[in-house]
């Protein structure tokens, strides 16, 4: 994971322009809001990235901690929500100190695929841990084996056209292809799970899990999956 945490620590250009940027983010804090069922939540977004919209989940839940791996963004999150009493940021490593079932919710969207199997591994093992008995794990934005390139272009392409950045997205298309995140793709991939290879991580990591309707954000070919420690009876 550490070179994809040195890439968006960099000046990417992973987003086609600032409308796109804009739009990602407030996409992915809607969805969040929607697993959020009390106003005394204490929500935990593991490798939140910039966060734009974070206040907004804020608002919706009583505490909501910004865990971020990339110290140059971490220091973007602290300066940006110090006014907002609501918002923490801690590093991965403070996440692995936590104390036991103290969190309500935790969503790791767009992270597995930049993990190794063994780092996510270790991650769901300690997301249990922080989690509630009644708490879940909202694991968003998978990527599939059978799904290519071709779905991700297509998914940003339909996405400028209905939000009016299909010009920038174009452009933006050729950039990337020219680009260090094409090149760090190509060297190291991008990790992939069916829906049977991940029900089963969450399951040895002490999970039930199902699939959600739709997945986080924009991208319908990528998947979620809601995950709950099992029911004591």
């Amino acid at each position: 994971m550490d070179d994809w945490i040195d890439y968006y620590d960099s000046t990417h250009t992973i987003y086609v322009s600032k409308l796109h940027r804009d739009l990602h983010f407030q996409i992915i804090a809607r969805d969040i809001i929607g697993y959020i069922t009390s106003p005394e939540a204490t929500v935990l977004d593991y490798a939140c990235g910039e966060a734009l919209s974070a206040s907004q989940v804020a608002a919706a839940c009583g505490q909501l901690i910004l865990a971020e791996p990339a110290p140059g963004v971490r220091g973007r999150l602290i300066a940006r929500f110090a006014p907002n009493t609501k918002v923490r940021v801690r590093s991965l490593d403070d996440v692995r100190k936590m104390q036991d079932q103290s969190i309500d919710l935790v969503v790791m969207n767009s992270v597995a695929q930049y993990m190794t199997a063994e780092e996510l591994d270790a991650a769901l093992i300690n997301v249990r841990r922080i989690l509630k008995p009644s708490g879940k794990l909202v694991l968003g934005d998978i990527l599939q084996p059978h799904v290519g390139m071709v779905r991700d272009v297509t998914a940003l392409l339909s996405f400028g056209l209905r939000h009016g950045f299909l010009k920038d997205a174009l452009i933006g298309l050729v950039s990337t292809a020219l680009s260090d995140y094409r090149q760090l793709r190509s060297r190291i991939g991008l990790q992939r799970y069916s829906e049977d290879e991940i029900t089963a991580k969450l399951k040895a990591a002490g999970f039930a899990s199902q699939r959600a309707n739709t997945n986080i954000g924009h991208n319908r070919w990528r998947m979620t999956l809601i995950a709950r420690p099992p029911l004591v009876r």
